[in-house]
């Protein structure tokens, strides 16, 4: 009989910079999502490197010291990749991978591999490999020199290897064929987002992996994929969802992140139109991360830029049932969990005085859905009195079971 193998992970290291804009708290936190970024591409860490600095060095982005720590600390680990928390230059990515000869990968290219592989669908197939080539584009000879040499792993989902031999002419006509493609498939859905009629559309928004897709499928009742890894969902999905008699169209949205690659943006245009042409956003927030703070800014910073940040909101945190917290008294040093928060507790937080209908929910256990759902229907009945102000006497809500 044969044994069953574990999956195997490539091994890795991480390395971030602390700066005058980026203090060492906050490289904590863009490393735990580094890390996190990495285990869900298929890799296991076993390092962190972090340097001060003023700014990155132009040539290795660390410095020559601590770049010959790393290597020495790679050589005896036998540690396949280097991933870096910001995005490396050309020159950089070709000075560091000669100094130290392993595979070097950037916070960027990592996102795009997971990308890559979570993409389902034609269409986001389509937008990633369009990511991809920008990406690669000014990065072509590292690049291809160093896909001859090293073939598999994470951050090697691209375009493919039969195209090591191509040039820059080629690159530029697909990045120009794939971007016509966008442009045709950007027309048909938006002549299918109006199809739709006048259903009041509702987008799910928020940051990467806080359960999303989950509340898509109790409120829609569907099977949407849900998984605890980032980008589990990348392609927009739209429900008809109908709470008493008030029916309206669902949209599950693919998470924001911050440092979001500038290629993503462009080319997942069509996925954040959905956000920028819905009626009412619905704001989740994972209560449970230690920086759900900053997760809410950075989706009110990308909302902003696509125009968004004043639409009609509902903010909802999420996941109350991973709460907890350490209780600061010298009697008492057991760990206090979030069964021990009611409710009422958590709607007396500085959390529940938002300028917008606020909620605490647990998607998982299906916790305070009630409330939720009304919530989501008043919001969505406003709306619709507005389009159709005649038809204010139909409504009255019904429970659900």
């Amino acid at each position: 009989m044969l044994e069953k193998k574990e999956a195997q992970y490539e091994k890795v290291v991480l390395v971030g910079l602390i700066t005058r804009e980026q203090p060492e708290e906050k490289l904590e936190e863009y490393m735990d999502e580094l890390e996190f970024l990495a285990y869900t591409a298929g890799a296991e860490v076993a390092m962190r490197f972090s340097q001060k600095m003023d700014k990155p060095d132009s040539k290795f982005f660390v410095g020559s010291g601590k770049l010959l720590e790393i290597k020495e600390f790679i050589d005896e680990n036998e540690i396949d990749t280097v991933i870096f928390d910001d995005e490396l230059t050309p020159s950089q990515l070709k000075n560091i991978e000669k100094a130290i000869e392993k595979k070097i990968i950037d916070r960027t290219q990592l996102i795009l591999d997971i990308f890559a592989q979570r993409a389902q669908t034609s269409y986001a197939r389509t937008q990633v490999e369009l990511a991809q080539y920008q990406y690669l584009l000014p990065r072509l000879t590292r690049m291809w020199t160093h896909l001859e040499r090293q073939r598999g792993g994470i951050g090697m989902r691209g375009p493919g290897e039969t195209e090591i031999e191509t040039d820059r002419r080629i690159i530029r006509d697909r990045i120009t064929l794939l971007k016509v493609k966008l442009k045709d498939i950007d027309k048909q859905m938006a002549t299918q987002r109006k199809n739709r009629g006048a259903l009041v559309r509702v987008a799910l928004v928020g940051y990467t992996n806080v359960g999303k897709s989950t509340l898509m499928n109790v409120l829609s009742k569907s099977e949407v994929f849900a998984e605890d890894k980032l980008f589990a969902t990348l392609d927009t999905t739209v429900r008809k969802v109908v709470i008493g008699n008030l029916p309206f169209l669902l949209t599950d949205t693919v998470g924001f992140i911050r440092k979001l690659p500038t290629q993503l943006v462009e080319s997942f245009k069509s996925t954040l139109d959905e956000v920028r042409e819905a009626d009412l956003l619905v704001h989740v927030v994972d209560i449970s991360h230690e920086s759900f703070e900053d997760h809410i800014h950075s989706v009110n910073e990308i909302l902003d830029e696509i125009g968004s940040k004043d639409k009609p909101t509902v903010l909802v945190f999420n996941k109350i049932d991973n709460f907890s917290y350490v209780k600061k008294d010298e009697d008492d040093l057991t760990e206090v969990k979030r069964e021990n928060i009611s409710l009422e507790e958590w709607k007396r937080t500085w959390m529940a005085k938002s300028e917008h209908p606020t909620l605490f929910i647990s998607a998982t256990e299906k916790e305070n859905m009630d409330e939720l759902r009304r919530t989501i229907y008043e919001e969505v009945k406003k709306i619709h009195i507005t389009r159709f102000p005649y038809n204010d006497f139909l409504f009255e809500y019904f429970e659900e079971d």
